[in-house]
């Protein structure tokens, strides 16, 4: 539990200090968000993980979408579809726009979450949303890269641990560049209201 804390605290002081490049990147205009505005962040940039279909994908797939990435696994029980399922609420909410909103799942439990059922898993959501997932190590480089805390919990029996992990956002405008972070709670309107303005900016 301490060790979570010191993550979320040195997240917490990351955070910080991409919002003071708001202004520096986009001008005394830039818009005012729900979610924690992280512009101009020196994490969060990229990765480089298979689709379910055992193709590599990186951030620059989905140039010209927001893309929107969540950090999960499929056996969570609350958190995890909670969040996909207000982010498919979102992309209803924009209309014809929600074509250029990109939601990414990707898994921190590749030992049980399988392509099958990584696919059948966001499909259950919305059918354009994309899941992800890499090896072990493959998911810890992209969870330091993005500055993610998981760990698996035990359970009564080896195959019946979970995934103890950040729960929340990661929103992307069109160019790619890391831009919020929407802790889960924020809801489906706010969150709707803050993705309508990046899909605006370009």
């Amino acid at each position: 539990m301490q060790r979570r804390s010191l993550v979320l605290l040195s997240a917490a002081s990351l955070v910080l200090a991409g919002c003071d490049r708001v202004k520096e990147l986009f001008g005394a205009g830039a818009p005012r968000f729900h979610a924690i505005d992280i512009t101009g962040a020196e994490y969060a940039r990229n990765f480089v993980l298979s689709d379910v279909q055992g193709r590599e994908r990186t951030m620059a797939d989905f140039k010209g979408k927001v893309v929107a990435i969540f950090f999960g696994f499929t056996q969570c029980p609350d958190v995890c579809p909670t969040a996909l399922h207000e982010l498919a609420q979102v992309k209803q909410a924009l209309g014809a726009e929600g074509e250029r909103l990109q939601g990414v799942f990707i898994t921190v439990d590749p030992e049980r979450d399988t392509p099958e059922l990584l696919g059948a898993y966001v499909q259950a959501f919305d059918p354009s949303f994309v899941a992800l997932r890499g090896s072990p190590e493959q998911t810890a480089a992209v969870a330091r890269e993005f500055k993610v805390y998981y760990n698996k919990v035990p359970g009564k029996t080896p195959d019946s641990y979970t995934m103890d992990h950040t729960a929340g956002l990661y929103v992307f405008d069109a160019q790619g560049r890391v831009r919020l972070f929407a802790r889960h709670g924020l809801g489906a309107d706010a969150l709707t209201q803050d993705i309508r303005r990046l899909l605006a900016s370009g």
